[in-house]
Protein backbone atom coordinates (compact mmCIF):
# COMPACT_ATOMS: atom_id res chain seq x y z
CA UNK A 1 0.00 0.00 0.00
CA UNK A 2 1.26 3.58 -0.78
CA UNK A 3 2.22 6.17 2.03
CA UNK A 4 -1.15 7.32 3.55
CA UNK A 5 -0.98 11.07 3.96
CA UNK A 6 -2.33 11.10 8.15
CA UNK A 7 -3.28 14.68 8.38
CA UNK A 8 -5.62 14.49 5.34
CA UNK A 9 -6.95 11.28 6.19
CA UNK A 10 -7.80 12.54 9.81
CA UNK A 11 -9.47 15.83 8.54
CA UNK A 12 -11.19 13.43 5.89
CA UNK A 13 -12.60 11.37 9.22
CA UNK A 14 -12.69 14.39 11.69
CA UNK A 15 -15.44 16.21 9.07
CA UNK A 16 -17.14 12.66 8.48
CA UNK A 17 -17.62 12.03 12.48
CA UNK A 18 -18.13 15.52 13.47
CA UNK A 19 -20.87 17.20 12.02
CA UNK A 20 -23.63 19.47 12.44
CA UNK A 21 -25.74 17.29 12.88
CA UNK A 22 -23.64 14.59 15.57
CA UNK A 23 -20.47 13.97 17.08
CA UNK A 24 -19.80 10.27 16.71
CA UNK A 25 -16.48 10.49 18.22
CA UNK A 26 -18.23 7.67 21.20
CA UNK A 27 -19.13 5.46 18.34
CA UNK A 28 -15.82 5.45 16.65
CA UNK A 29 -13.90 4.91 19.24
CA UNK A 30 -16.35 1.57 20.50
CA UNK A 31 -16.12 0.48 16.43
CA UNK A 32 -11.92 0.51 16.84
CA UNK A 33 -12.92 -1.22 19.94
CA UNK A 34 -15.08 -3.86 19.04
CA UNK A 35 -13.40 -4.91 15.38
CA UNK A 36 -9.86 -5.56 17.86
CA UNK A 37 -11.75 -6.94 21.48
CA UNK A 38 -12.37 -10.57 19.54
CA UNK A 39 -8.52 -11.10 19.90
CA UNK A 40 -7.46 -14.63 21.24
CA UNK A 41 -4.01 -14.42 22.19
CA UNK A 42 -4.05 -18.51 22.46
CA UNK A 43 -5.21 -18.92 19.10
CA UNK A 44 -3.91 -16.35 17.16
CA UNK A 45 -7.16 -15.69 15.89
CA UNK A 46 -9.91 -12.90 15.81
CA UNK A 47 -8.65 -8.75 16.59
CA UNK A 48 -9.21 -6.18 14.12
CA UNK A 49 -7.27 -7.69 10.97
CA UNK A 50 -9.62 -8.64 8.39
CA UNK A 51 -12.78 -6.35 8.94
CA UNK A 52 -14.48 -9.40 9.85
CA UNK A 53 -17.61 -7.66 11.22
CA UNK A 54 -18.68 -6.70 7.71
CA UNK A 55 -19.58 -10.19 7.59
CA UNK A 56 -21.93 -12.92 9.76
CA UNK A 57 -21.82 -14.07 12.41
CA UNK A 58 -20.40 -11.11 13.72
CA UNK A 59 -22.02 -8.26 12.16
CA UNK A 60 -24.76 -9.79 14.32
CA UNK A 61 -23.42 -10.16 17.98
CA UNK A 62 -25.28 -8.29 19.88
CA UNK A 63 -22.42 -6.02 21.29
CA UNK A 64 -22.06 -4.84 17.81
CA UNK A 65 -25.41 -3.24 17.70
CA UNK A 66 -25.86 0.35 16.43
CA UNK A 67 -22.47 0.15 15.21
CA UNK A 68 -23.91 0.39 11.13
CA UNK A 69 -24.00 4.05 11.92
CA UNK A 70 -20.60 5.12 12.21
CA UNK A 71 -19.48 2.06 9.97
CA UNK A 72 -21.83 4.44 7.43
CA UNK A 73 -20.34 7.59 8.38
CA UNK A 74 -17.37 6.52 7.65
CA UNK A 75 -18.23 5.08 3.79
CA UNK A 76 -17.61 8.17 1.64
CA UNK A 77 -13.74 8.46 2.98
CA UNK A 78 -13.75 4.50 2.65
CA UNK A 79 -15.13 5.23 -1.46
CA UNK A 80 -12.42 7.90 -1.63
CA UNK A 81 -9.79 5.88 -0.67
CA UNK A 82 -10.34 2.18 -1.79
CA UNK A 83 -6.61 1.88 -1.19
CA UNK A 84 -6.82 1.58 1.95
CA UNK A 85 -7.88 -1.50 4.43
CA UNK A 86 -11.05 -1.12 5.90
CA UNK A 87 -9.60 -2.78 8.65
CA UNK A 88 -6.62 0.14 8.88
CA UNK A 89 -9.49 2.67 8.29
CA UNK A 90 -11.77 1.88 11.36
CA UNK A 91 -8.91 1.39 13.92
CA UNK A 92 -7.28 5.17 12.74
CA UNK A 93 -10.90 6.54 13.19
CA UNK A 94 -10.89 5.14 16.40
CA UNK A 95 -7.35 6.47 17.28
CA UNK A 96 -8.51 10.00 15.98
CA UNK A 97 -11.89 9.78 17.85
CA UNK A 98 -10.16 9.24 21.32
CA UNK A 99 -7.77 12.59 20.25
CA UNK A 100 -10.44 14.53 18.63
CA UNK A 101 -11.82 14.26 22.35
CA UNK A 102 -9.11 15.48 24.15
CA UNK A 103 -7.54 12.21 25.07
CA UNK A 104 -4.11 11.08 24.64
CA UNK A 105 -1.94 10.15 21.10
CA UNK A 106 -2.14 6.88 20.00
CA UNK A 107 0.19 5.53 17.85
CA UNK A 108 -1.39 3.97 15.00
CA UNK A 109 0.41 1.82 11.83
CA UNK A 110 -1.46 0.90 8.25
CA UNK A 111 -1.00 -2.53 6.75
CA UNK A 112 -3.69 -4.41 7.92
CA UNK A 113 -5.69 -6.73 5.13
CA UNK A 114 -9.49 -7.14 4.43
CA UNK A 115 -10.87 -10.25 4.37
CA UNK A 116 -12.51 -11.55 1.43
CA UNK A 117 -15.72 -13.07 3.22
CA UNK A 118 -16.49 -14.20 6.88
CA UNK A 119 -14.91 -17.65 7.36
CA UNK A 120 -12.23 -15.74 9.49
CA UNK A 121 -15.36 -14.46 11.63
CA UNK A 122 -14.88 -15.42 14.98
CA UNK A 123 -18.04 -16.52 17.39
CA UNK A 124 -20.13 -14.40 19.04
CA UNK A 125 -20.03 -13.65 22.64
CA UNK A 126 -16.22 -12.89 23.17
CA UNK A 127 -16.91 -8.89 23.72
CA UNK A 128 -17.38 -7.82 27.50
CA UNK A 129 -20.85 -8.72 28.95
CA UNK A 130 -21.57 -5.59 31.05
CA UNK A 131 -23.91 -7.61 33.34
CA UNK A 132 -21.48 -9.21 34.87
CA UNK A 133 -18.32 -9.01 37.05
CA UNK A 134 -14.45 -8.84 38.15
CA UNK A 135 -14.07 -12.73 36.75
CA UNK A 136 -15.81 -11.87 33.30
CA UNK A 137 -13.26 -8.65 33.03
CA UNK A 138 -10.23 -11.08 33.57
CA UNK A 139 -11.72 -14.29 31.58
CA UNK A 140 -11.82 -11.13 28.48
CA UNK A 141 -9.38 -9.42 28.71
CA UNK A 142 -6.99 -12.31 29.47
CA UNK A 143 -7.70 -13.47 26.69
CA UNK A 144 -6.84 -10.88 24.72
CA UNK A 145 -3.29 -10.87 26.53
CA UNK A 146 -4.15 -7.67 29.08
CA UNK A 147 -3.14 -8.05 32.97
CA UNK A 148 -5.45 -5.97 35.43
CA UNK A 149 -3.89 -2.12 34.94
CA UNK A 150 -4.48 -2.64 31.42
CA UNK A 151 -7.88 -4.14 32.29
CA UNK A 152 -8.99 -1.03 34.34
CA UNK A 153 -7.32 1.54 31.62
CA UNK A 154 -9.46 0.55 28.93
CA UNK A 155 -12.62 -0.02 31.19
CA UNK A 156 -11.75 4.44 31.66
CA UNK A 157 -12.98 4.63 27.62
CA UNK A 158 -16.38 4.57 29.22
CA UNK A 159 -15.79 8.87 29.58
CA UNK A 160 -17.14 8.68 26.34
CA UNK A 161 -20.63 8.27 24.67
CA UNK A 162 -23.18 6.79 26.65
CA UNK A 163 -25.66 3.47 26.70
CA UNK A 164 -28.52 3.77 24.55
CA UNK A 165 -31.48 1.24 25.29
CA UNK A 166 -32.13 0.40 22.15
CA UNK A 167 -28.90 -1.20 21.46
CA UNK A 168 -27.54 -2.58 24.57
CA UNK A 169 -30.34 -2.61 26.63
CA UNK A 170 -28.89 0.22 29.35
CA UNK A 171 -29.57 3.86 29.82
CA UNK A 172 -28.04 7.10 30.61
CA UNK A 173 -24.37 8.23 30.52
CA UNK A 174 -21.29 7.39 32.68
CA UNK A 175 -20.20 11.13 33.50
CA UNK A 176 -21.37 14.40 32.85
CA UNK A 177 -19.27 15.35 29.67
CA UNK A 178 -20.19 11.98 27.62
CA UNK A 179 -17.68 13.75 24.85
CA UNK A 180 -14.67 14.63 26.64
CA UNK A 181 -12.16 12.28 27.07
CA UNK A 182 -10.47 12.93 30.41
CA UNK A 183 -10.23 10.77 33.86
CA UNK A 184 -13.95 11.91 34.83
CA UNK A 185 -15.24 8.63 34.49
CA UNK A 186 -13.02 7.34 37.51
CA UNK A 187 -13.60 10.84 39.67
CA UNK A 188 -17.33 10.08 39.30
CA UNK A 189 -16.87 6.19 39.96
CA UNK A 190 -15.12 6.76 43.09
CA UNK A 191 -17.25 10.17 44.33
CA UNK A 192 -20.65 8.99 44.10
CA UNK A 193 -22.79 6.60 45.66
CA UNK A 194 -24.33 4.44 43.62
CA UNK A 195 -27.91 2.75 43.84
CA UNK A 196 -29.94 -0.26 42.13
CA UNK A 197 -31.69 1.46 39.51
CA UNK A 198 -35.97 1.22 39.43
CA UNK A 199 -37.13 0.63 35.54
CA UNK A 200 -38.02 -1.74 33.46
CA UNK A 201 -34.25 -2.48 32.07
CA UNK A 202 -31.45 -4.52 32.95
CA UNK A 203 -29.74 -4.46 36.11
CA UNK A 204 -28.00 -1.42 36.31
CA UNK A 205 -26.59 1.70 38.67
CA UNK A 206 -27.66 5.74 39.21
CA UNK A 207 -25.76 7.96 41.58
CA UNK A 208 -27.80 8.51 44.49
CA UNK A 209 -27.69 12.28 44.26
CA UNK A 210 -29.18 13.28 40.92
CA UNK A 211 -30.12 10.19 39.32
CA UNK A 212 -28.37 11.38 36.18
CA UNK A 213 -25.32 9.18 35.75
CA UNK A 214 -25.31 5.51 35.70
CA UNK A 215 -22.56 3.06 35.99
CA UNK A 216 -23.08 -0.87 34.99
CA UNK A 217 -22.20 -4.19 36.73
CA UNK A 218 -18.48 -4.39 35.32
CA UNK A 219 -18.37 -1.14 36.18
CA UNK A 220 -18.85 -1.34 40.23
CA UNK A 221 -16.64 -4.22 39.88
CA UNK A 222 -13.62 -2.11 39.61
CA UNK A 223 -14.43 -0.20 42.66
CA UNK A 224 -15.45 -3.44 44.58
CA UNK A 225 -12.34 -5.56 43.42
CA UNK A 226 -9.70 -4.72 45.94
CA UNK A 227 -6.60 -5.16 42.97
CA UNK A 228 -8.63 -3.01 40.17
CA UNK A 229 -9.71 -0.36 42.79
CA UNK A 230 -5.95 0.16 43.43
CA UNK A 231 -5.82 1.55 39.77
CA UNK A 232 -9.16 3.33 39.91
CA UNK A 233 -8.00 5.39 42.83
CA UNK A 234 -4.49 6.02 41.25
CA UNK A 235 -6.44 7.08 37.73
CA UNK A 236 -8.60 9.21 40.01
CA UNK A 237 -6.14 11.16 41.57
CA UNK A 238 -3.63 11.38 38.63
CA UNK A 239 -5.84 11.97 34.75
CA UNK A 240 -1.87 12.11 32.74
CA UNK A 241 -1.21 8.46 34.73
CA UNK A 242 -4.18 7.46 32.82
CA UNK A 243 -3.48 8.73 29.80
CA UNK A 244 -0.48 7.49 29.62
CA UNK A 245 -1.62 3.95 30.27
CA UNK A 246 -4.76 3.83 28.05
CA UNK A 247 -2.70 5.54 25.29
CA UNK A 248 -0.32 1.57 25.89
CA UNK A 249 -3.66 -0.43 26.09
CA UNK A 250 -5.43 1.14 23.41
CA UNK A 251 -2.38 0.62 20.96
CA UNK A 252 -2.15 -2.82 22.11
CA UNK A 253 -5.75 -3.92 21.86
CA UNK A 254 -6.07 -2.23 17.94
CA UNK A 255 -2.82 -4.08 16.85
CA UNK A 256 -3.49 -7.90 18.37
CA UNK A 257 -3.42 -9.81 15.69
CA UNK A 258 -2.04 -7.51 13.03
CA UNK A 259 1.07 -8.32 11.02
CA UNK A 260 4.08 -6.80 12.41
CA UNK A 261 3.87 -3.44 10.14
CA UNK A 262 0.70 -2.58 11.48
CA UNK A 263 1.76 -2.48 15.45
CA UNK A 264 4.13 0.31 16.33
CA UNK A 265 4.97 -1.68 19.72
CA UNK A 266 6.63 -4.38 17.07
CA UNK A 267 7.67 -2.06 14.21
CA UNK A 268 7.89 1.72 15.63
CA UNK A 269 8.49 3.88 12.46
CA UNK A 270 10.40 6.55 12.65
CA UNK A 271 8.64 9.88 13.45
CA UNK A 272 9.31 13.44 11.96
CA UNK A 273 11.68 15.38 13.92
CA UNK A 274 8.75 17.95 15.48
CA UNK A 275 11.55 21.12 15.56
CA UNK A 276 11.84 20.50 12.01
CA UNK A 277 8.20 20.22 10.88
CA UNK A 278 7.73 23.45 13.08
CA UNK A 279 10.63 25.10 11.27
CA UNK A 280 9.45 23.61 8.17
CA UNK A 281 5.85 25.34 8.59
CA UNK A 282 7.69 28.78 10.13
CA UNK A 283 9.82 29.30 7.12
CA UNK A 284 6.72 28.91 4.53
CA UNK A 285 5.12 31.78 6.48
CA UNK A 286 8.25 33.65 5.59
CA UNK A 287 8.48 32.36 2.41
CA UNK A 288 11.92 30.79 2.58
CA UNK A 289 12.08 27.89 0.29
CA UNK A 290 16.01 27.20 1.18
CA UNK A 291 15.28 27.43 4.46
CA UNK A 292 12.18 24.62 3.96
CA UNK A 293 14.75 22.58 2.03
CA UNK A 294 17.21 22.70 4.85
CA UNK A 295 14.26 21.53 7.89
CA UNK A 296 12.90 18.85 4.97
CA UNK A 297 17.04 17.37 5.30
CA UNK A 298 16.52 17.67 9.17
CA UNK A 299 13.41 15.35 8.69
CA UNK A 300 10.48 17.29 8.63
CA UNK A 301 7.15 16.16 7.94
CA UNK A 302 5.51 18.50 5.08
CA UNK A 303 2.02 17.37 6.16
CA UNK A 304 2.75 18.68 9.45
CA UNK A 305 0.08 20.63 11.77
CA UNK A 306 0.43 23.33 14.07
CA UNK A 307 -0.78 21.65 17.33
CA UNK A 308 -2.67 25.03 18.74
CA UNK A 309 -4.13 25.92 15.02
CA UNK A 310 -4.13 22.57 12.68
CA UNK A 311 -2.84 25.27 10.33
CA UNK A 312 -0.31 23.40 7.62
CA UNK A 313 3.03 25.15 5.70
CA UNK A 314 0.60 25.57 3.10
CA UNK A 315 -1.91 27.33 4.88
CA UNK A 316 1.08 30.20 6.10
CA UNK A 317 2.44 30.37 2.98
CA UNK A 318 -0.92 31.05 1.30
CA UNK A 319 -1.49 33.74 4.19
CA UNK A 320 0.86 35.83 3.51
CA UNK A 321 1.37 35.33 -0.42
CA UNK A 322 4.01 33.35 -0.75
CA UNK A 323 3.59 32.17 -4.39
CA UNK A 324 6.88 30.29 -4.30
CA UNK A 325 6.76 28.68 -1.29
CA UNK A 326 3.28 27.73 -2.46
CA UNK A 327 4.48 26.19 -5.94
CA UNK A 328 6.85 24.62 -3.91
CA UNK A 329 4.58 22.54 -1.61
CA UNK A 330 1.86 22.01 -4.10
CA UNK A 331 4.55 20.77 -7.32
CA UNK A 332 7.76 19.77 -5.22
CA UNK A 333 6.27 18.76 -1.90
CA UNK A 334 3.03 17.44 -3.33
CA UNK A 335 0.97 18.26 -0.21
CA UNK A 336 -3.29 17.93 0.06
CA UNK A 337 -4.60 21.46 -1.48
CA UNK A 338 -7.69 21.33 0.55
CA UNK A 339 -5.94 21.18 4.37
CA UNK A 340 -8.58 22.57 7.09
CA UNK A 341 -8.06 24.43 9.93
CA UNK A 342 -8.87 25.20 13.07
CA UNK A 343 -11.95 27.37 11.64
CA UNK A 344 -12.47 25.36 8.65
CA UNK A 345 -10.01 27.16 6.27
CA UNK A 346 -8.05 25.93 3.61
CA UNK A 347 -5.16 27.68 2.16
CA UNK A 348 -7.07 29.12 -0.61
CA UNK A 349 -9.41 30.50 1.77
CA UNK A 350 -6.65 32.53 3.39
CA UNK A 351 -5.11 33.74 0.00
CA UNK A 352 -8.26 34.84 -1.11
CA UNK A 353 -8.89 36.61 1.74
CA UNK A 354 -6.07 38.80 1.66
CA UNK A 355 -6.08 39.38 -2.79
CA UNK A 356 -2.75 37.08 -2.98
CA UNK A 357 -4.47 36.70 -6.84
CA UNK A 358 -1.26 34.32 -8.00
CA UNK A 359 -1.71 32.29 -5.38
CA UNK A 360 -5.22 31.80 -5.66
CA UNK A 361 -4.77 31.30 -9.21
CA UNK A 362 -1.60 28.88 -8.45
CA UNK A 363 -3.59 26.94 -5.62
CA UNK A 364 -6.68 26.56 -7.99
CA UNK A 365 -4.27 24.86 -10.70
CA UNK A 366 -3.07 22.55 -7.96
CA UNK A 367 -6.43 21.31 -7.13
CA UNK A 368 -7.57 23.38 -4.27
CA UNK A 369 -11.53 23.15 -4.51
CA UNK A 370 -12.91 26.74 -4.06
CA UNK A 371 -16.63 25.31 -2.77
CA UNK A 372 -15.05 23.97 0.40
CA UNK A 373 -16.75 25.97 3.14
CA UNK A 374 -15.33 26.92 6.87
CA UNK A 375 -17.26 26.59 9.71
CA UNK A 376 -18.76 29.56 9.26
CA UNK A 377 -20.71 28.37 6.16
CA UNK A 378 -18.53 30.31 3.88
CA UNK A 379 -16.95 29.07 0.83
CA UNK A 380 -13.88 30.75 -0.78
CA UNK A 381 -16.02 33.32 -2.50
CA UNK A 382 -17.98 34.62 -0.30
CA UNK A 383 -14.68 35.11 2.10
CA UNK A 384 -13.68 37.04 -0.76
CA UNK A 385 -16.55 38.94 -1.38
CA UNK A 386 -16.86 39.80 2.57
CA UNK A 387 -12.98 41.45 2.50
CA UNK A 388 -13.65 43.33 -0.92
CA UNK A 389 -11.94 41.59 -2.80
CA UNK A 390 -13.62 41.64 -6.34
CA UNK A 391 -10.68 41.07 -8.16
CA UNK A 392 -10.56 37.60 -6.31
CA UNK A 393 -14.21 37.24 -6.61
CA UNK A 394 -13.84 37.72 -10.49
CA UNK A 395 -10.51 35.66 -10.91
CA UNK A 396 -11.98 32.59 -9.14
CA UNK A 397 -15.24 32.91 -11.34
CA UNK A 398 -13.32 32.93 -14.31
CA UNK A 399 -11.04 30.13 -13.45
CA UNK A 400 -14.27 28.19 -12.65
CA UNK A 401 -15.43 29.28 -16.10
CA UNK A 402 -18.96 30.40 -15.75
CA UNK A 403 -21.17 32.84 -13.77
CA UNK A 404 -24.30 31.79 -11.87
CA UNK A 405 -26.08 32.33 -14.69
CA UNK A 406 -24.03 29.95 -16.45
CA UNK A 407 -22.40 32.06 -18.43
CA UNK A 408 -18.76 33.04 -18.67
CA UNK A 409 -18.39 36.09 -16.08
CA UNK A 410 -17.62 39.23 -17.56
CA UNK A 411 -16.86 43.08 -15.95
CA UNK A 412 -20.74 43.99 -16.61
CA UNK A 413 -21.74 41.13 -14.66
CA UNK A 414 -19.48 41.50 -11.71
CA UNK A 415 -20.02 45.79 -11.64
CA UNK A 416 -24.12 44.72 -11.67
CA UNK A 417 -23.32 42.06 -8.52
CA UNK A 418 -21.66 44.31 -6.36
CA UNK A 419 -24.10 46.85 -7.18
CA UNK A 420 -26.70 44.43 -6.02
CA UNK A 421 -24.44 44.08 -2.82
CA UNK A 422 -24.38 47.99 -2.29
CA UNK A 423 -20.61 47.85 -2.40
CA UNK A 424 -18.03 49.76 -4.29
CA UNK A 425 -15.87 48.06 -6.78
CA UNK A 426 -12.20 48.96 -8.09
CA UNK A 427 -13.52 48.66 -11.48
CA UNK A 428 -9.51 48.93 -12.97
CA UNK A 429 -9.11 46.45 -10.82
CA UNK A 430 -11.43 43.60 -11.61
CA UNK A 431 -10.76 44.64 -15.58
CA UNK A 432 -6.96 44.19 -15.35
CA UNK A 433 -7.79 40.51 -13.45
CA UNK A 434 -10.53 39.43 -15.60
CA UNK A 435 -8.04 40.35 -18.79
CA UNK A 436 -4.89 39.29 -17.01
CA UNK A 437 -6.96 35.32 -16.91
CA UNK A 438 -8.16 35.64 -20.13
CA UNK A 439 -6.43 37.84 -21.97
CA UNK A 440 -7.18 40.78 -24.14
CA UNK A 441 -10.07 38.90 -26.54
CA UNK A 442 -12.54 37.83 -24.10
CA UNK A 443 -15.83 37.20 -25.65
CA UNK A 444 -19.00 38.78 -24.70
CA UNK A 445 -20.54 37.34 -21.65
CA UNK A 446 -23.85 39.11 -21.42
CA UNK A 447 -26.37 40.58 -23.85
CA UNK A 448 -25.05 43.89 -23.30
CA UNK A 449 -21.73 43.67 -22.08
CA UNK A 450 -18.68 44.65 -23.89
CA UNK A 451 -15.57 42.49 -24.19
CA UNK A 452 -12.28 43.62 -22.43
CA UNK A 453 -10.52 45.67 -22.31
CA UNK A 454 -13.00 48.04 -24.30
CA UNK A 455 -15.29 47.38 -21.05
CA UNK A 456 -12.28 48.33 -18.81
CA UNK A 457 -12.08 51.85 -21.35
CA UNK A 458 -15.91 52.40 -21.04
CA UNK A 459 -15.83 51.48 -17.44
CA UNK A 460 -13.28 54.45 -16.88
CA UNK A 461 -15.99 57.53 -18.40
Amino acid sequence: MAAVDVNALKGEIRSAIITRKANACPIAMRLAWHASGTYSAEGKSGGSNGATMRFEPEISDGANAGLSIVRDMLLPVQKKHPEIPIADLWTFAGKCAVEFSGGPTIAHQFGRSDAANGSACPINGLLPDASQGAKHLRDVFYRQGFNDREIVALSGGHTLGRCHKVRSGFDGPWTSNPLKFDNSYFTTLMGNKWVKRKWDGPEQFEDEATGLLMMLPTDLALKTDPVFRKVVEEYAADEKKFFEDFKHAFEKLISNGCPEKANPHKCPVKKADKNASADFRENAMHGSVGHMRKALANGADVHSLEASSGRTALHKAAFWGHIDATNFLLKDCKVDPNPQDYNGDTPLHDAARFGHLDVVEALVAGGATPSVENVHGKNVAQVAADYDKDDVVALLNRLGGKSAGGSAVSLDFILKQAKKAGKSVDVNSVAFTLGFVAGSKVSVASDDAPALPAAAASAKE
